[in-house]
């Protein structure tokens, strides 16, 4: 009788770790934004949704990275502001590049609420491919 249990709780383990073992990786892209124009942006913010929509948001890690020109897209006065909401709302991932913002001497305070930081742009794109990111450049 005790063997039978055992293997009976072996049997489940392992069904169990088959099941935990068979769970999909989630899709993660990133989206580049170097450019200083408003329809790029809410074209990137367009792409972003329609990655969400197609794989469903609980299976998708989505990044927009703005940099250089682009980074207007992320500041309080955006004239994508609203979409930016929206976009956080939904787990978009925001992320502004300091070295522009050092380049350009936009402080954080003028930046959009809730947006997160990397130190390079440019350089979180390139860890972000090494780590099998899909890259996109609306």
């Amino acid at each position: 009788m005790l063997f039978q249990r055992t293997i009976a709780l072996l049997f489940a383990a392992c069904l169990a770790f088959g099941a935990l073992a068979q769970q999909p990786e989630k899709q993660k892209v990133i989206f580049q934004v170097s450019d200083a124009d408003p329809a790029k942006w809410s074209l990137a913010l367009n792409n972003a949704r329609n990655v969400q929509t197609e794989l469903g948001k609980e299976n998708v890690l989505v990044e927009i990275v703005a940099y250089g020109p682009g980074l207007g897209m992320l500041k309080a006065d955006s004239k994508v502001e609203a979409r930016l909401a929206q976009a956080q709302t939904d787990n978009v991932a925001l992320l502004a590049c300091e070295n522009t913002m050092v380049n350009t001497k936009t402080t954080k305070a003028d930046m959009y609420p809730g947006i997160s930081y990397v130190t390079a742009g440019v350089t979180h794109l390139m860890k972000r491919q090494r780590e099998g990111w899909a890259y996109i450049r609306p």
